[in-house]
């Protein structure tokens, strides 16, 4: 969480209201001291779990619910975050250090958890006010983002015990059917980019699989940048889609998500990495298979499956607006994100490359 997300954080209201004396006693029994003063904001934004800021006296920490009504056995599943968290800390520090987890929903109307608060900076949309991403900082930034999801990549699922986190026998498949399957729950609008794609990933899923522990949303707004030293990334945020499936699959999500200068404006508010200085989407591949050691970097294949993945992600927003569910104008125009999906889909598919500079 930035500074500018914590000055946009809005104090709790509208039944959203949270036990605070509660939770400072189960903080209080936790960490095994006391607090004098206990401060709850909700920050804004976010369209799955609900996320709080946490002050108790001097110190912040984060909560994490799921939304009124969540299956919580589907993709709001506290326990297994704090799992994650958990066995992550020890061998990738990149992460919050977990501190609570309550099973029960007496409480909160819902099982939470409590993780220590990452203060530093987060590159969303836009340039944080006051700094100025220069292209060698950006360049900084975008190898080390690389170089740590290769290094998520590489940890050992038996000893991290993050083996059990998932099913990697058949994973790639099983994604590309339940992705296709989604859009088109969700199709509004004919969209021929979107469509071929989702033709032609069923059609050229790789016989071969790896295994590893992935992130599944790894981009530049799930990283916590050191405010001293910004070409290092001090925190790596949202799990909550982590698994264990092949690490193309991860990358390739990475590679849709790293919009170049040439790439639609419609999906230039995803990312910032068109600024001028990072890397582009085929000068990442190489990074990630040196530091990996593949041979074959080849990422067709799986840069289209992220352009579709990101591409449906965009569309069942859209869908909620056009039924009605949300009058948010900004979900309106997602529609030109979903075209631009399909468009990068398209031509990485037509040029057999994944770099946009047709």
């Amino acid at each position: 969480m930035n500074q500018e997300a914590l000055d946009k954080a809005t104090q709790v209201r509208e039944g959203e209201n949270l036990a605070e004396q509660e939770i400072k006693a189960c903080l209080e029994h936790q960490l095994g001291q006391k607090f004098r003063e206990i401060e709850i904001q909700q920050f804004p934004g976010g369209y799955s779990n609900l996320t709080y800021l946490i002050r108790l006296d001097e110190q912040e920490f984060v909560l994490r619910k799921p939304p009124r009504g969540a299956n919580i056995k589907s993709a709001h599943d506290m326990g297994r975050e704090f799992k994650v968290l958990s066995l992550l800390k020890p061998v990738y520090p990149f992460v919050p250090s977990p501190v609570l987890y309550e099973e029960s929903s007496e409480l909160l109307g819902a099982p939470f958890y409590v993780m220590e608060r990452v203060k530093g900076i987060i590159l969303r949309n836009r340039p944080p006010k006051g700094i100025d991403l220069q292209p060698e900082l950006m360049g900084k930034i975008s190898r080390a983002t690389i170089d740590h999801l290769a290094s998520l990549h590489s940890l050992d699922l038996e000893k991290s015990g993050l083996a059990d986190f998932g099913k990697p026998e058949g994973y790639v498949q099983r994604q590309v059917e339940g992705w296709v399957k989604r859009y088109f729950n969700a199709e509004t609008d004919e969209v021929g980019g979107m469509n071929a794609a989702a033709e032609w990933l069923q059609a050229n899923i790789p016989s071969a699989s790896q295994a590893a522990f992935i992130h599944n949303d790894f981009k530049y707004d799930n990283l916590v940048l050191d405010p001293i030293d910004l070409s290092r990334i001090i925190a790596v945020l949202d799990w909550e889609m982590a698994t264990v499936g092949d690490p193309l699959m991860d990358l390739g999500t990475s590679l849709a998500y790293w919009i170049e200068a040439k790439d639609s404006d419609a999906l230039k508010p995803f990312s910032l990495t068109w600024l001028p200085g990072n890397l582009t989407r085929e000068e990442a591949v190489e990074r990630y298979a040196d530091k990996m050691g593949l041979k074959d970097r080849n990422m067709l294949f799986y840069y289209v499956f992220g352009s579709f993945k990101v591409g449906v992600i965009a569309q069942q927003i859209y869908a909620r607006f056009k039924q009605g569910f949300t009058k948010d104008p900004r979900f309106g125009m997602l529609i030109h994100s979903v075209r631009a999906c399909g468009q990068n889909a398209q031509l990485a598919i037509q040029f057999n490359r994944i770099s946009n500079l047709y």
